[in-house]
């Protein structure tokens, strides 16, 4: 084996040790580094909120406490509704699996099937598992309160908001007394050019993600689905998630609403009309507030589905698509790591246009 060779084995090995490492310590920290994102989301959020009040004069400190008022109204608010919500959805679910039995039943009387037919359909299919021992209530419930959890690290969370928009709010001026004239300014530019992308891209898909739970959960209010909250902050919540999170965000109060009502009318036009409001906010409204941010590979989102997962449970599921939109963000704004950028996308022209646009 030559020397080359040599190099090789170890840059592979490093490289397998270094992911490694990262994965294992993204697991130990996360009740650390979990809230520390969050906020750093939130802080971006709030970021163009927080530049309007020092143009007008708003002291520093007085920014940040109005901000952090704002938070603890948005998440005391929310989280009482969630709460009650996913608490009565708990307790009234066995409606809709009694529903869902009888619907089976009926069916498999239809199909005039003979008794043994009938068992081995039954034991195949294991129906009335389905349901039972809250399979689907466990899911929903647990995907709700996974995030209810994170109020649970919420004073670490306003800490953290606190010293990230104070960094953001002096970091330029640092820079100016940190290196020279011509090096500074460069810096500058780098720096606003990747704040003003992750800054768009965070406040714009979370806006986004707000009117269209908004509007889902208004359109289900409208037709008197049952637990309009619920559907409404899981389509906001999954909205995050290009393309699979529509599919969550949509089946499950689709199925669920045609146990609830008798006629099936009602379930196939209020899914039509949520799938034609994801249609229209995702494929036409979003593209033109976002433009390009969101070019990246589907391979990329899934496996940063899984990992997100594994890393941080369902909380890091929705984290890790901000997560990799903001590093290839980053990773395109600077010549060394722009071939990694370029390597996240998946539209070619759209590469392009980004390349030309650095």
């Amino acid at each position: 084996m030559t020397v080359k060779d040599d190099n090789k084995f170890l840059n592979v090995a490093a490289g397998f040790f270094l992911t490694g490492f990262i994965i294992f310590a993204l697991k130990e920290l996360s009740t650390i580094l979990i809230p520390f994102v969050l906020a750093l989301i939130i802080s971006f959020v709030f970021l163009p909120f927080f530049a309007w009040l020092k143009s007008k004069r708003v002291p520093q400190p007085v920014a940040i406490v109005i901000i952090l008022i704002i938070i603890i109204i948005i998440a005391n608010i929310a989280s009482v509704f969630i709460v009650a919500s996913v608490d009565t959805f708990s307790s009234n679910f066995t409606v809709y699996e009694e529903k869902f039995l009888k619907m089976v039943n009926s069916l498999i009387v239809s199909l005039n099937l003979s008794s043994q037919e009938i068992q081995k359909l039954s034991d195949s299919l294991k129906i009335s598992n389905l349901l039972k021992e809250g399979s689907i209530t466990s899911f929903i419930a647990g995907f709700l309160t996974g995030f209810l959890s994170i109020f649970g690290d919420f004073l670490l969370i306003l800490l953290y908001i606190i010293f990230i928009l104070s960094e953001l709010g002096s970091i330029r001026e640092r820079i100016k007394y940190a290196f020279h004239a011509k090096r500074a300014e460069r810096i500058s530019e780098t720096m606003d050019s990747i704040f003003k992308d992750v800054r768009t891209y965070i406040s714009g898909k979370t806006i986004i993600s707000l009117i269209l739970g908004t509007l889902s959960g208004f359109v289900l209010w409208i037709f008197g689905v049952d637990f309009y909250f619920i559907w409404g902050f899981f389509i906001f919540i999954t909205h995050y998630i290009p393309n699979i999170g529509a599919v969550f965000g949509i089946t499950l109060p689709s199925i669920l609403m045609f146990l609830q009502f008798d006629t099936v009318f009602t379930p196939i036009l209020v899914t039509v009309i949520l799938i034609a409001l994801d249609n229209v906010i995702g494929n036409i409204l979003e593209p033109k507030i976002l433009g390009d941010r969101l070019n990246l590979s589907p391979l990329l989102l899934l496996l940063s589905l899984f990992a997100g997962e594994y890393v941080w449970g369902i909380v890091g599921m929705v984290l890790s698509v901000p997560i990799v939109s903001m590093l290839k963000i980053v990773f395109m704004n600077f010549k060394s790591t722009r071939p990694m950028g370029i390597m996240m996308s998946y539209k070619p022209s759209v590469i392009g246009k980004e390349i030309f646009k650095i």
